[in-house]
């Protein structure tokens, strides 16, 4: 791939999966250098970086491989677990940990935010403590969970709307959850999806964001005004959208109709799966929402990057079939996906009857910027990027990660319950 490299390059081969691209090369590199085509300005050049920054990036003195381009590494701000790995279960150790996230990176993800879903709340800030103290053991954790989601338990228990979450479990923000979560979390990026119909619900985004937080909406029904006094208080993201709502609504006043009659109020996540939220909509999405307000994320749990079956999502036991649905045994509704960053993006690009490379910086640079993170190709830019190898069609072959902090090999993980 063109690829000069010297300080200890320690490259890694993910599995090669039958009947999709080949994925999964991986390679720590303290210093080099790469040619290739800029997936943005689509010139080629000339990528140096030295001790986990990109140096220098110029016209490539000689032209590049043909096919090979050059993308800042992916980044995704919603991941339940990946490679058979739930990060809902208690106790998960050191080789949990490094099995995902080396899974993720596989894939083209760097940087991701762990997300922990509705849970009764001492458990669930205990698996935060838990998680943080096991990240803080390996550089390599550090530097792929750069941050924390929580999903819940401020949601709406409406039927439909509170979607694989417990509804039991939920309950309404008071200021001392909202301290303890920053606390916890420490000076980490931390995201919190809530319903602001919540009782509470204001209050808890306005003092989520005098303390640092990011606060997007989501599992939500509510009215028009309440979303425009959620906004005001400050938050400005919505999760998931077409996701986490009945299968069947009004057509006259949904939720929407409510979040994309005001383009822009809101930075709206999609799960670019083809599955949870329709060509169609997802294309309607783009034509609304201005540019930079939509980013993309896989909202992965154990079954990505893992064989079809059964996977746990903290107490529930979820069937995954070879077209990827992730649904409780034998019932429709969806509950998570299975879906890896790097199929998302050409994905979404189908869908959208686009090129990849805008599709790319959906996830990638747009979800870095929601939540306040470097991206991007330039010199002072973090030096995680991806090298892709294309057919003259923009058929994927090949994708590796190259730079960051070295990891070791893609262990064999995943494997799924069967009955």
């Amino acid at each position: 791939m063109a690829i000069r490299a010297s300080a200890g390059a320690r490259p890694a081969t993910g599995k090669r999966l039958v009947g999709v691209p080949r994925f999964g090369q991986t390679a720590g590199m303290n210093t080099g250098e790469i040619r290739g085509w800029h997936y943005a300005t689509r010139e080629p050049v000339r990528l140096r970086w030295r001790d986990g920054r990109i140096t220098s990036l110029a016209a490539a003195p000689a032209p590049p491989p043909p096919g090979l381009w050059l993308a800042p590494a992916l980044v995704d701000l919603q991941v339940n677990g990946y490679a058979g790995v739930d990060f809902q279960q208690d106790g998960l150790g050191l080789d949990d940990l490094l099995a995902a996230v080396r899974g993720l990176r596989a894939a083209g993800c760097t940087r991701f935010l762990l997300t922990l879903i509705t849970d009764e709340w001492p458990r669930l800030t205990a698996r935060l403590r838990h998680l943080r103290a096991v990240r803080s053991r390996s550089p390599e954790l550090q530097s792929a969970i750069a941050g924390w989601h929580v999903e819940g338990p401020f949601l709406s228990a409406e039927p439909g709307f509170h979607g694989a979450h417990d509804p039991a479990l939920m309950f309404d923000p008071r200021p001392r959850h909202i301290r303890e979560l920053r606390a916890l979390a420490a000076g980490d990026p931390l995201l919190l999806t809530l319903a602001p119909e919540r009782r509470g619900a204001l209050e808890a985004i306005r003092l989520a964001v005098s303390l640092g937080m990011k606060v997007s909406l989501g599992h939500t029904n509510a009215g028009a005004e309440r979303l425009d006094a959620a906004g005001a208080a400050g938050a400005t993201g919505f999760t998931h959208l077409g996701n986490a709502c009945p299968r069947e609504l009004d057509r006259h006043d949904n939720l929407l109709w409510r979040v994309l009659d005001a383009p822009g109020r809101l930075t709206v996540s999609l799960i670019p799966d083809r599955i949870h939220v329709s060509p169609p909509l997802f294309r309607l999405v783009h034509r609304v929402q201005p540019e930079g307000a939509v980013y993309y994320t896989t909202d992965a749990m154990a079954a990505a990057g893992a064989p079809p079956g059964r996977y746990p999502l903290g107490r529930l036991e979820l069937e995954v079939g070879a077209d990827q649905i992730v649904r409780p045994p034998g019932q429709t509704h969806f509950a998570g996906s299975a879906l890896r960053p790097g199929d998302g993006v050409f994905r979404a690009a189908e869908m959208l009857r686009g090129d990849w490379q805008e599709a790319w910086r959906r996830f990638s640079e747009t979800p870095a910027r929601f939540i306040g993170w470097e991206s991007g190709l330039a010199p002072g830019r973090p030096a995680h990027f991806c090298a892709l190898r294309l057919t003259e069609a923009a058929q994927l072959v090949e994708l590796s990660v190259v730079g960051g902090v070295s990891c070791g090999r893609v262990p064999r993980r995943g494997s799924a319950r069967r009955n």
